[in-house]
């Protein structure tokens, strides 16, 4: 049976997810103003700040970063706007950089 809680202010839920954001992390979503874009948003590491870079360049309608993310290997995501394939790609790429390596091998050897 699924734990009940109470939720405060700034809580998201999505699904049967919740999310809280801070006070901190709300002021600083309401500064980017009219620059924030709609609709569901992801942060997703990545393996390095060359990888973020070139996604943020390459495609800045699905990818884009903020200035609380200066400096660390991690872009944002419109859900919205990034097609499921290669969101999956994104996501498996993230999970590889941070797995175990004999864990991140396994999978990779056993991929098509």
């Amino acid at each position: 049976m699924p734990r009940k809680s109470k939720l405060g202010a700034g809580a998201k839920v999505v699904g049967s997810t919740a999310f809280k954001l801070s006070e901190e992390t709300l002021k600083k979503v309401e500064a980017l103003g009219p620059d924030a874009p709609g609709g569901p948003i992801l942060a997703v590491r990545v393996a390095d700040i060359g990888v973020k870079d070139a996604l943020v360049a390459d495609d800045p309608d699905v990818y884009f970063t903020t200035p609380h993310f200066n400096g660390y290997p991690a872009v944002l995501v419109c859900l919205d706007q990034i097609d499921v394939a290669e969101l999956r790609e994104l996501l498996v790429e993230a999970w590889l950089a941070r797995a175990p390596k004999r864990l991140a091998q396994a999978y990779l050897d056993a991929q098509p």
